[in-house]
């Protein structure tokens, strides 16, 4: 029976061992992003670390129930007690910190065009940040994320490949940085030459600050217009909610877990305590005061 509880508590971790691969995985597809896409740096390491930390606690426990440690067994509980809520916590503030903002329909415009001003909290205070905000633009433009929106369309006519046409552009779905970082803002009025090349229409009165912000030089663009801060934030508030989904997936599997593993350890006890399962505790009682 104690081998059987031992063989319970063992594949309770290893099941825990396996459901942090998929928090890892996450932590390493935004890392991934991170240099290439989002260049947020810092927003990956909570999630590979609470996958480590879920790695190494299943790794003790599994240890412990197999050479039979109680020790070890109280740890992994205890440890495990704390990853469980470390990763609530994650979940929690994944959610608060991307809960406002979204892109906004622009009419004849297959894309969203995107406002900072629609953004605020924390993770916009950090991107708008000059000093960070000057890191992450120079990430965008070492990762040429507006290069491959240059797209030729075949003439009808000559079968020539030919420069995209503005109106097959302007139904293009673009990505939240492609909108905000690589081509102004629609409010500006700029005429079309190609996606990532415009030009001033003559006497349009422009409001927006980004429009002067503006440049058709290819390592400018539109990199310190507010539109690209919440392109950014829109990419990454895409990316956190799809780990997140992960995450809460895991949370689940990680608490029936969890609970089955405190069951499993309590059973072992009492069974190294030599008490029956299912039967309560006996205590001695109080002799009567009085007496037939």
């Amino acid at each position: 029976m104690m081998r059987g509880s031992n063989s319970l508590i063992g594949a309770v971790n290893f099941i825990t061992f396996l459901v942090s691969i998929p928090i890892l995985g996450g932590g390493i597809w935004l890392a991934s992003r991170a240099n290439s896409t989002d260049c947020i740096r810092f927003l990956q390491w909570p999630i590979i670390i609470i996958a480590l930390a879920i790695m190494l606690v299943s790794l003790v426990g599994f240890a412990g129930a197999c050479y039979r440690v109680s020790w070890l067994l109280r740890l992994y509980l205890f440890a495990m007690f704390f990853v469980v809520i470390a990763l609530i916590f994650f979940i929690v503030f994944a959610y608060a910190v991307t809960d406002r903002g979204q892109g906004e329909v622009v009419m004849n415009r297959g894309f969203l065009e995107y406002q900072l001003q629609d953004y605020s909290g924390w993770l916009k205070d950090r991107v708008s940040d000059p000093g960070y905000w000057g890191k992450i633009s120079a990430c965008l433009r070492d990762g040429k994320v507006c290069k491959g929106m240059r797209r030729f369309v075949r003439d009808q006519n000559t079968g020539i490949l030919v420069q995209e046409p503005a109106q097959v552009f302007y139904r293009r779905s673009l990505s939240p940085i492609e909108s905000g970082c690589c081509k102004p803002p629609t409010s500006c009025g700029y005429t079309y030459i190609n996606e990532t090349l415009w030009t001033a229409t003559p006497g349009t009165v422009v409001i927006d600050p980004d429009c002067t912000r503006w440049s058709n030089n290819q390592q400018e663009l539109c990199y310190e217009c507010d539109s690209c801060k919440a392109g950014v934030l829109a990419s990454i508030k895409h990316s956190w909610r799809k780990v997140s989904i992960i995450n809460i997936v895991v949370l689940i599997i990680l608490v029936i877990v969890y609970v089955a593993g405190c069951a499993a350890y309590r059973n072992a006890k009492r069974i190294d305590n030599d008490e029956p399962f299912g039967m309560p505790r006996m205590t001695k009682a109080q002799p009567s005061r009085f007496q037939f």
